[in-house]
């Protein structure tokens, strides 16, 4: 199956998650000796990431995802629209938004608490799946905790099972394993990757999901249960791509760190970006090659490093890449 011309578009199914950020209020109340915190409240959430950047490159994208229409929803709604994200496809939901507090140490990662019991996210019905559009997207791109938690998670499972009929299975199992056991992952990676084209995950989520297995055997698991191209991100070292045991290592170029907020899910629009550039979404990846991947790649790690120079998950803009790609170029050029 190859996509028509107009099938470039790229659907993200799965979470939206408030990031809240915390600091010490500095002013000491005499009168108490209490001290406060500021927070800090920024949209996030794997899937949302992804759709937001995918937008901000320039691939046509569509959201499916379930938005409250608490303070926090709407903040969502804001985000999405700016980048220019399709949220026609979304459902408003009368359950409350989720959020997760961020503490960022000094290398600039993220470790997060979340409150996420009963929130929108998770309540998918077969009913709101099956009124989701099944054509007119070259790829469905989803995982993370919208795919790992019941009642939707299942149901997700099932609506990928119709999609890829139609198109390709993007996948990010983006492991918590604070609000969902690793045991869970464990049990249903094998499924996903039936499911799936492509499986990109982290050096982090290989830890939970195959204990003791490094990048190259991880890659031939995955490969076996049924995933053809495989990309697991090594932070500082890079990335390591598999298309159906072929390898290929592509390296990362040093960049300032603010925090890697966001980080993976920018690797994963930026991969998927340069894929449909080429036109190789829509079908199983029969036509990808090789190289064809490791260039994927190396643009994917430019716009993830990108997304570490800035605070927050804040991808760059397409247009932006572009000017600097021009600068970069006249700069080889001038005379000397």
């Amino acid at each position: 199956m190859r996509p028509h011309s107009a099938d470039r578009t790229v659907t993200v199914l799965g979470e939206c998650v408030a990031d809240v950020f915390t600091t010490p209020d500095t002013h000491m109340d005499t009168d108490t000796e209490s001290t406060g915190l500021h927070m800090r409240v920024l949209p996030g959430g794997g899937p949302a990431n992804t759709a937001v950047a995918l937008a901000r490159l320039g691939t046509p994208t569509r959201f499916l995802g379930r938005l409250s229409h608490d303070t926090f929803g709407e903040l969502f709604r804001a985000r999405l629209i700016r980048s220019g994200v399709d949220l026609s496809a979304c459902v408003t939901a009368p359950e409350s938004s989720t959020l997760a507090f961020a503490d960022l140490d000094q290398a600039g990662q993220a470790g997060y608490s979340f409150f996420a019991e009963g929130t929108a996210d998770w309540q998918w019905t077969d009913a709101e799946l099956a009124a989701t559009p099944l054509q007119g997207s070259s790829c469905l791109h989803t995982g993370s905790l919208a795919l790992a938690r019941e009642p939707g998670g299942s149901r997700i499972e099932d609506h990928l099972d119709r999609a890829r009929r139609y198109m390709t299975i993007s996948l990010d199992p983006n492991v918590r394993p604070l609000l969902v056991e690793p045991a869970v992952y464990r049990h249903r990676i094998n499924r996903w990757c039936e499911l799936t084209d492509i499986l990109r995950l982290s050096e982090e989520d290989l830890v939970h999901l195959l204990p003791g297995a490094g990048p190259e055997e991880a890659c031939d698991t995955f490969h076996t249960a049924g995933a053809h191209l495989v990309v697991i991100t090594l932070g500082e070292r890079g990335a390591l791509a598999s298309l159906d045991g072929a390898r290929v290592t592509v390296p990362v170029q040093p960049a300032q760190v603010i925090d890697t907020v966001g980080a993976g899910d920018s690797f994963t629009a930026g991969l998927l970006h340069h894929l449909a550039t080429l036109g190789r979404l829509g079908s199983r990846l029969d036509e990808l090659t090789i190289d064809e991947t490791a260039h994927a790649c190396a643009y994917a790690a430019d716009v993830a490093a990108r997304t570490c120079a800035v605070s927050g998950a804040n991808p760059p803009w397409g247009a932006q890449l572009q000017q600097e790609d021009a600068m970069r170029r006249a700069a080889a050029h001038s005379p000397r």
